[in-house]
């Protein structure tokens, strides 16, 4: 890790979060072509395995709260779901608080699923970024989430003002 600490200046600062963004770009698009290698064996894409870990971990949903959780197109997320139902790994069941928007939750055989290639994922990661603290880590995951809220919310705010224009 670099023991540069910059100045604290408005331009430094972003010239700062622009050079993370410019390593966390290239992570993210080589890590998909490494995932995209694992989910392979189960019949899922890197799209719908990230489906299946946001029912995994946070329980039976409709496909817009999964699409505004992954900041995806509904329809993308549906043609997820849809591959997930034929292999599956997920059901649908009945909304008690909407009857056109049904819940989708996983199956048993899709939470094994998941738990076995997530358990291999965790050993392969395992090894990753050795030259860091587990400290470090755990602040880098805090500066990535913050950087992850502050963005949504801008583009939150323009998708808001794009329709706005549009009316």
């Amino acid at each position: 890790m670099s023991d540069i600490v910059p100045s604290e200046s408005a331009e430094d600062r972003g010239e700062l979060v622009d050079r993370l963004l410019r390593h966390v770009r290239p992570i993210v698009l080589a890590s998909a072509r490494v995932v995209e290698g694992h989910v392979r064996g189960y019949g899922w894409t890197i799209g719908s395995r990230a489906v299946l870990q946001v029912l995994v971990e946070g329980g039976a949903a409709t496909v817009p709260q999964i699409a505004a959780r992954l900041d995806l197109a509904r329809q993308n997320v549906q043609r997820h779901v849809d591959a997930l139902v034929e292999l599956g790994h997920v059901a649908r069941r009945a909304n008690p608080e909407h009857r056109r928007s049904v819940l989708i939750e996983p199956t048993s055989e899709g939470r094994s699923a998941f738990a076995r290639m997530h358990a291999t994922e965790l050993g392969e990661l395992a090894s990753l970024a050795s030259a860091c603290t587990m400290t470090e880590l755990a602040v880098a995951e805090a500066v990535l989430a913050s950087l992850e809220h502050d963005i949504r919310a801008r583009a939150s705010g323009r998708e808001a003002e794009a329709a706005v224009e549009q009316r």
